[in-house]
């Protein structure tokens, strides 16, 4: 098997650090997500498609909590699983 080249390996990487960033902004600043993220979708300027299926799953905050951090779970490991395999690649 070839070695990854190092330009996806950082790439790989940045994406992972992003997930990471906000899966701590859900876990540790979670009403500042929250809030930042209602705002994001009730904002007229911004033409995101589906919004009103996503403000729809916000006014359950407690559900939504829930589900978001139990998927983030799955992907935080899943992520970090993925980073070590790439760098063992990229290394080996």
């Amino acid at each position: 098997m070839e070695r990854p080249p190092l330009a996806f390996v950082l790439a790989f990487l940045l994406f992972s650090l992003i997930f990471l960033s906000n899966s701590y902004k859900l876990w540790f600043k979670t009403e500042e997500y929250y809030k930042d993220l209602l705002n994001s979708l009730t904002n007229e300027k911004t033409p995101y498609p589906f919004k009103n299926f996503f403000l729809k799953r916000l006014e359950d905050k407690q559900s939504w909590l829930f589900w978001q951090k139990a998927f983030s779970l799955f992907g935080i490991v899943a992520v970090v699983s993925m980073d070590v395999l790439i760098v063992m690649a990229y290394l080996g």
